[in-house]
C-alpha cells in the first residue's frame, strides 16, 4: 500500500514539457483475448536512445509485476515477471516515435490490475496509468453435431427397408397371380376379335 501511495505522489513530478499520456484509462476484455496497452511520451530528436528508461508494471492487490523494462535504451527482458514471459511484445518502431505499445496475449484473469508506465529521460521522469480488467470467458455452447448413428442402428434401418421392399414385392406378386386369369381372358378376347 505504501508503494502505491509513494507511486501516486511521485507521479505528480513533471519536469519541463516532458509528458507521458496513456491512450485509454481503462481496458476491459475477456481471458484468452489479446490487447494492446498504449502510452505516448514526448521525445526530442537530439536526445540519445541511451538516455531512455521505461518501466511498465502491473499493480495488483497482491503483487507488483514487471510487464516491460528498458534500461538506458536497452530492453531488460530479464526483469520481466515470469507471468508475462512470451506474452508481452513491444512495437519497437512505435517506441522510436515516442509511443509505448505493449501487446499482451493470452490474457488471464490474474492479469487484472493497475498498469503504470514510467518514462525517464534526460528531461526528467513521469508516468501515467490505466486499469486493466480481465474477466472470465463466457462459455460458448458448442454447436450441436448431428447425432452419429451406430452400426447396429444403421443395420436395423437397412433390414426395415429390405423387409418393406420384400413385402411390397410379395403383395405385387400376389396381386399378379390373383388377377392373372383376368389378364389372360382379356388378351384372349383381343386376339379373337377380327
Amino acid at each position: 500500500m505504501i508503494r502505491i501511495l509513494l507511486l501516486f505522489i511521485l507521479t505528480s513530478c513533471v519536469c519541463g514539457t516532458f509528458v507521458v499520456k496513456v491512450a485509454q484509462t481503462s481496458y476491459q476484455t475477456e481471458e484468452n483475448n489479446n490487447i494492446t496497452l498504449e502510452w505516448t511520451f514526448t521525445t526530442k530528436t537530439d536526445s540519445s536512445s541511451s538516455s531512455l528508461n521505461i518501466f511498465c508494471q502491473l499493480l495488483t492487490d497482491l503483487n507488483v509485476l514487471v510487464l516491460y523494462h528498458v534500461h538506458k535504451g536497452v530492453e531488460a527482458s530479464e526483469s520481466q515477471n515470469g507471468q508475462f514471459k512470451g506474452r508481452v511484445q513491444v512495437d519497437k518502431d512505435a517506441l522510436r516515435e515516442g509511443r509505448i505499445r505493449l501487446h499482451v496475449s493470452r490474457l488471464r484473469t490474474d492479469d487484472s490490475g493497475l498498469c503504470v508506465c514510467k518514462v525517464l529521460t534526460d528531461d526528467g521522469w513521469i508516468s501515467d496509468r490505466c486499469r486493466l480488467n480481465v474477466t472470465a470467458a463466457v462459455d460458448q455452447p458448442e454447436p450441436q453435431k448431428p447425432a452419429e448413428r451406430s452400426q447396429a442402428e444403421i443395420l436395423e434401418k437397412v433390414w426395415i427397408y429390405v423387409g418393406l421392399t420384400a413385402g411390397f414385392l410379395s403383395v405385387c406378386a400376389g396381386l399378379f397371380f390373383v388377377f392373372r386369369p383376368y389378364f389372360t381372358k382379356c388378351t384372349d378376347k383381343i386376339k379373337k376379335q377380327p
